[in-house]
């Protein structure tokens, strides 16, 4: 949560680092030199404000109010006064409503006692930086539509206006500590902190919570290390756009989440005509400087922004591709999907534009995982010949990212994502699976294990069915072929002659995260089960699989495992259900 206070709040003073009220520089003046302007500029009250059941944004919270009342009958001050709301009651109020969308007849017909007004969850801001919630005192400062001609009255105002001043930065305070303790927001004062100037075109807009730490997660140079060192995942993207000129050569492209830039860069290798670079975090201007140096600013424009909210310059509307690496652990982690599709509706060329990756599917399966049973579970049985288990019982309510050699069963396909029509709602969803083990021998099957395979297609289009992944195995040559020795361009192989001529395949390129492949950074994701399978070859373990977007924060995800085991001549057992989070 992004906790953001207006002027009207903060007055002439700011929460330093350690949380304490702290005066500026206007504080340190003789308060006499305070115009009467300078008192009424202080309110806060003109700032856009939208409607409380609609999208009409008005230029102050009181137009804001009085349209709610006039066009849907709602009065906001007469339903707190008539519920007898203080000002937490009141903002969880605001941020039901926000959230919610009640009608504007079941709003007034609240009593007092509903259980949201006293819900910590509503506490936390629907709207980013809501006028509406700087402005629920229940005493409102009062202003004068002209300067008073009587001095002494002028002064017992401005008496009263230091004194509500006085209040309301004691109301921040205790406000503060009641959600840092309600809610564990334990770096407020880092929120409420003004952004740094930023050189590049777009500055990202204010964040919410759970955007704040994810971005300035990627501004650190060591992930980006990571990334970049990861050869099944740089060379794939390398090869597919250097390798496809028919796709890149004098087209349009956006790179979503730029970082370094990298993508960008092959791009404009391939002959891009122009590529524009995103990236809301502070890696933005890491990527700045790395154009310039390698003499491509002609090409490539960074943009610093959120995608959602970012415009293209010069009055670029589409874009014919748009590449990205947006994938987290088990696919989804991290919620960047989200935004590449966001770009895709705002951005790609309805015509013939291209998603690159184009096609991703989560794959599941049976795993033995004993060692990583063994280090993350059984260690802790034995320790100097004490019992310590207590310290395993959370490592079975969160997903485990680590690397595994094979697998007890086929891999089967839980969600196929189809980049070009799939709705963001669809991110959230449910599959049934059916696993057979294929262990030679009695195992224990101490795991379910998820990956994922991406696909890349030069006309966008789904992979034909029977297209296999590419497992990049130890010593593959997939970095040769797209560097050329003397960097000349890539030669495809020619088909070999002879038999009657058949229609191509499309031509997909791919990569694998599964066991069967080279490690990637992004590795397996593990899911260790409290009760470990006793498997055979034949055993069929069948279920279901949930997986849909936390609602502790929007970049983790839930996920659930339903399933039974059936053995060969037996009923199968009964369900049982384990519940993990993946952050």
């Amino acid at each position: 949560m992004s906790l953001r206070l207006s002027a009207r709040y903060l007055g002439a003073s700011a929460l330093n680092v350690d949380g304490e009220i702290s005066s500026d520089s206007s504080d340190s003046e003789d308060e006499s030199d305070l115009t009467w302007e300078d008192w009424i500029s202080d309110s806060g009250a003109k700032r856009p404000c939208k409607s409380l059941f609609d999208d009409t944004t008005f230029t102050s919270v009181a137009e804001a109010l009085e349209y709610d009342k006039d066009t849907h009958g709602f009065d906001f001050e007469q339903t707190c006064s008539r519920l007898s709301l203080d000002s937490y009651r009141r903002i969880r109020l605001v941020n039901w409503i926000r959230k919610e969308k009640p009608s504007p007849e079941h709003a007034n017909a609240l009593k007092g006692d509903e259980a949201f007004l006293s819900a910590d969850e509503y506490l936390k801001p629907t709207l980013e930086d809501d006028p509406l919630l700087d402005s629920s005192d229940e005493e409102e400062i009062e202003v004068w539509p002209q300067s008073p001609l009587d001095l002494a009255a002028a002064k017992r105002q401005i008496k009263r206006l230091k004194q509500q001043l006085q209040r309301t930065k004691q109301d921040m305070i205790e406000y503060r500590a009641f959600v840092s303790e309600r809610l564990n927001f334990t770096s407020v004062a880092e929120s409420l902190k003004e952004p740094v100037p930023s050189s590049s075109i777009h500055v990202a807009a204010p964040l919410r919570d759970d955007d704040s730490h994810y971005f300035q997660s990627y501004g650190e140079n060591d992930i980006h290390a990571v990334m970049i060192q990861d050869k099944v995942r740089t060379a794939t993207y390398a090869q597919f756009i250097m390798t496809t000129p028919e796709l890149f050569r004098d087209a349009v492209v956006l790179d979503v989440g730029c970082g370094t830039g990298i993508l960008s860069l092959f791009a404009a290798r391939a002959g891009a005509k122009r590529v524009f670079a995103v990236d809301a975090s502070d890696i933005a201007e890491k990527a700045m400087q790395i154009v310039k140096a390698n003499d491509l600013e002609n090409v490539i424009t960074v943009i610093r922004g959120k995608i959602e909210e970012v415009t293209l310059p010069d009055d670029v509307t589409h874009v014919d591709v748009i590449v990205s690496e947006w994938m987290g652990y088990g696919l989804l982690y991290e919620s960047m999907l989200d935004s590449v599709l966001h770009a895709r509706d705002r951005f790609l060329n309805p015509d013939g534009g291209v998603l690159a990756p184009s096609q991703c599917k989560m794959m599941f399966g049976l795993c033995e995982a004993a060692e990583i049973f063994k280090e993350r579970v059984g260690f802790w049985s034995d320790v100097y010949g004490f019992d310590l288990a207590a310290m395993a019982a959370d490592v079975y309510n969160e997903a485990i990212v680590d690397v595994v050699d094979s697998m007890a069963s086929e891999p089967v396909v839980v969600k196929d994502l189809y980049l070009k029509t799939i709705a963001p709602k669809q991110l959230d969803f449910s599959s049934s699976f059916t696993l057979v083990s294929t262990t030679e021998r009695k195992t224990n099957i101490h795991a379910f294990v998820l990956y994922f395979d991406t696909f890349f297609t030069a006309s966008g289009e789904p992979i034909p069915e029977d297209s296999q992944v590419h497992f990049v195995k130890e010593g593959d040559p997939i970095l040769a072929e797209v560097w050329q020795v003397g960097g000349k361009p890539h030669i495809s192989r020619r088909m070999s002659s002879g038999g009657p001529l058949k229609k191509p395949k499309p031509k997909t390129t791919s990569f694998s995260t599964g066991p069967l492949s080279v490690p990637t950074h992004w590795k397996q994701t593990l899911f260790l089960l409290r009760d470990p399978i006793i498997v055979h070859e034949g055993t069929i373990v069948q279920g279901t699989f949930i997986c849909k977007k936390s609602d502790d924060n929007s970049r983790e995800l839930d996920v659930e495992i339903h399933y039974t085991v059936k053995y060969e001549g037996e009923e199968p057992s009964e369900a049982i259900v384990q519940v993990f989070k993946v952050r």
